[in-house]
């Protein structure tokens, strides 16, 4: 990219009149890297490339000129008012790849008046953003409480998971894992490296029959079910009543139910205690940095002496950034996610009197299993309009790529974390070496 060059000249005359292309052009640092068009005639960026955004609608520009920058351009592009060429809806990685590094910043006072001249003064009124957008930080507060209570927890799992549990089988697969897969091998299929995931967490935790396991944030029920299949007495709680009522009916058809029970709870109101094992598998993004201490001590808490924790969760790749998502994913992907390095949640981990034993980072295989995912929407793609509109499905498709992409680049890495609890005399009671296989 290049550096962003002065445009003074441009908002020198403020009646200036510039083309919808050229207001574009004016909110970006740099160059644009694919092709850009507008309903006006006007476009910028190279001729030739392989990829172009076009937006169609005057509500699209009203959208990219009230929020520069990744939510701007997602309401543009859910809602249909820009489109996006050279990519499939389902997987636009490749689009997303292209513009890597491109970077939008607020106009100055004088841009501003010259992109109103341009465009109209209605351009820069706020109107209202795709029904698919949740609403932002501050009111979520008045209405759903603070973040990460028990109400607005359960909303924010509400509004990502309780999407349709016949869309999320078209994007996941027969496993309906929504986690990272872990692969032996790039040519391995995403079912392979779902079962081979929980065959890891399975091991790591030195399962065996009879033993009892608690798995908080369980989702659709697929470690509930592999570890019921190999003689383990499992509780599984979920905030998604969709997730619940579909991991249950699993249970029952697989002849499980003396075994395994998913509840529609939140984790805080499991009452039993003396596992030998607990698992939490993607969930501590949703619990909120500053409420880790409370909840690896409601862990410590559940396990007998000797017990172990699994902790399984996407991790930012040092300890010092904001822990906050950003806008596109905040309000259309996990509202009030929060994310943080691997380090701290180590540290939180011992600071409740865990020993942590083990921990690897599984970035790359993310990336792998992101990339299934986003292959399972194309290909179902009509189904999954049907199923949830087209609006929705774009979400999806969007988020997974960029994540995909995130994982590729380093921006957020997945950490597997083992812990245990010590007896009083300070013995663990494990193998010197690891124990599992891979």
């Amino acid at each position: 990219m290049t550096t962003f060059k002065d445009r003074s000249d441009v908002f020198a005359d403020l009646g200036t009149k510039l083309s919808i292309a050229a207001v574009f052009e004016t909110l970006l640092d740099g160059d644009i890297p694919i092709r850009f068009s507008a309903y006006d005639g006007s476009a910028i960026g190279p001729e030739d490339s392989e990829f172009a955004l076009d937006v169609k609608t005057p509500r699209g520009i009203n959208y990219l000129a009230t929020a520069p920058g990744d939510l701007g351009m997602a309401r543009a592009y859910i809602s249909g008012d820009m489109t996006a060429t050279g990519v499939h809806p389902g997987d636009p990685y490749e689009i997303l790849r292209a513009m890597d590094g491109l970077k939008f910043h607020r106009p100055s006072a004088l841009a501003l008046v010259t992109i109103a001249r341009s465009l109209g003064w209605e351009r820069l009124r706020p109107i209202a953003p795709p029904p698919q957008e949740t609403l932002p930080r501050w009111r979520r507060i008045a209405l759903e409480g603070l973040r990460h209570s028990k109400t607005r927890d359960a909303e924010a799992i509400h509004h990502h998971y309780d999407v349709s549990n016949t869309f999320y089988e078209y994007v996941l697969g027969p496993s309906m894992t929504y986690t990272c897969a872990v692969y032996e091998d790039e040519q391995w299929t995403l079912e392979q490296a779902q079962e081979n995931k929980y065959r890891l967490v399975f091991d790591k935790l030195r399962l065996k029959e009879g033993d009892r396991l608690l798995d908080i944030g369980c989702g659709w029920g697929g470690m509930v079910r592999y570890a019921a299949k190999r003689g383990v007495k499992v509780i599984g709680a979920t905030l998604s009543a969709e997730q619940a009522e579909w991991a249950q009916q699993k249970i029952a058809e697989q002849g499980l139910s003396e075994l395994a029970e998913v509840r529609h709870s939140d984790y805080r109101d499991i009452p039993e205690a003396d596992f030998d094992a607990v698992s939490s598998i993607g969930l501590t993004e949703h619990i909120g940095v500053h409420n880790y201490p409370f909840y690896f001590e409601y862990i410590q808490s559940k396990l007998r002496e000797g017990g172990l924790l699994l902790n399984h969760s996407i991790t930012r790749p040092d300890n010092l950034r904001s822990t906050k998502a950003g806008d596109f994913i905040d309000r259309y992907v996990f509202p009030d996610g929060e994310l943080i390095g691997s380090g701290r949640i180590i540290s939180e981990i011992q600071n409740v009197g865990l020993e942590v034993v083990h921990e690897e980072n599984l970035r790359e295989h993310y990336a792998l299993t992101l990339h299934e995912w986003c292959k399972n929407l194309v290909t179902n793609w009509d189904a999954c309009v049907e199923e949830v509109g087209e609006g929705t499905a774009k979400v999806w498709g969007l988020y997974m790529a960029g994540c995909r992409l995130g994982f590729q680049r380093n921006v957020v890495q997945l950490h597997q974390v083992l812990g245990v609890k010590l007896g009083s005399n300070g013995e663990s009671g494990l193998p010197l070496r690891p124990w599992w296989n891979g």
